[in-house]
């Protein structure tokens, strides 16, 4: 499934967090700031955001212009149906946000991107931001499933209210984001102050920029399989650390193997597991060395849907196969497993 030329493409950056995260005052900043650049706002029809004030309402009661040359939606209806009338008026904007509400699973609005042709057409999905509330997280993500599924999805994490923790909480905090989400870049705010382009034009969804951003998120997901396995085998494996608690649902499994691959056997492999298990896989990413082809193939993957193409020569570069499952209740061992059965 190839999507479009990103280089004609609106990007698209989905916003997600709890409710209370700070999404708000991030959109505020955003909305407020003179950055120059022409930015269309869709809010979730419960839009927490106060910029009420500064709007200038237009005929359309879903469309609002803002007066720093940014446009505000409300979704009441379909997120396509809201895209084609901003695409309708294509020379007012070059970035798109979405805000999703703070108990959505931002799953299906990135899938749309990836779906409907005429959206393909327009727009490209640049990444899914997650606001996370580092004083309130420990309380909402061992009861609150969607704080960890947020966090699962995310090409950027904003651990947000640092000042409000001290230090050695924040530390924690990393560790376990990164377990579940190792590709994820996270960065450290006050009152959601970051740059934007920490934010806007990421390319976490563009297959060139798939593995090359963060070659090191896969050590990272390999070092907690090997930490376990130690455990394992010395048989002294703590069920529930203090800092555990039950998010061990929603993990990374990093695996890089070199060798070819038998295409028929891996694209059989792939397609049987997200079949079984699509919706549980949340994001996944890969580099592959095809067997008989003489070019890396780069894919990458929301829940069910996923895309990929060949990328470039291998040349001098030995070849190996890298992947990044994160999801919810993952089987590591028969991932690694039914993986190394599709080698040539």
């Amino acid at each position: 499934m190839s999507m479009s030329n990103p280089n004609a493409s609106i990007p698209v950056t989905v916003i997600t967090g709890f409710l209370g995260a700070g999404k708000t005052t991030l959109l505020n900043r955003i909305l407020t700031e003179k950055h120059g650049r022409r930015i269309a706002v869709i809010e979730n029809e419960f839009g927490e955001v106060g910029v009420d004030h500064q709007l200038v309402i237009q005929s359309d009661e879903e469309i609002f212009e803002l007066n720093n040359g940014c446009i505000c939606c409300r979704v009441r209806g379909d997120l396509i149906r809201i895209l084609a009338k901003l695409q309708q008026r294509r020379v007012k904007f070059d970035h798109v946000l979405i805000e999703t509400t703070g108990m959505a699973d931002p799953g299906p609005v990135a899938q749309t991107f990836f779906t409907d042709e005429e959206v393909k057409e327009s727009f490209v999905l640049d990444g899914i931001v997650t606001v996370v509330d580092a004083k309130h997280v420990g309380l909402h993500w061992d009861d609150m499933r969607e704080v960890r599924e947020q966090i699962g999805f995310a090409d950027v994490i904003l651990l947000n209210k640092t000042d409000l923790v001290p230090p050695a909480e924040l530390e924690k905090l990393e560790a376990r984001i990164r377990k579940m989400n190792p590709m994820a870049k996270l960065h450290r705010t006050e009152n959601a102050t970051i740059d934007l382009d920490k934010v806007l034009h990421i390319g976490g969804f563009d297959l060139k920029r798939a593995l090359e951003l963060e070659p090191d998120f896969l050590e990272a997901a390999e070092h907690e399989h090997d930490h376990d396995d130690d455990e394992h085998e010395h048989g002294d494996h703590h069920e529930h650390e203090a800092d555990h608690h039950h998010d061990e649902d929603v993990t990374s499994v990093g695996i890089n193997t070199p060798g070819d691959l038998d295409e028929k056997k891996f694209s059989d492999w792939l397609g049987t597991l997200l079949r079984t298990k699509g919706q549980d896989i949340f994001r996944m990413k890969g580099v592959l060395s095809v067997k008989g082809r003489d070019m890396r193939f780069v894919f990458q993957g929301v829940h069910m849907l996923m895309e990929g193409r060949p990328d470039r020569p291998w040349g001098q570069e030995a070849r190996h196969n890298t992947l990044i499952f994160i999801g919810r209740n993952l089987d590591r061992k028969a991932l690694n497993e039914g993986f190394k059965a599709c080698l040539a």
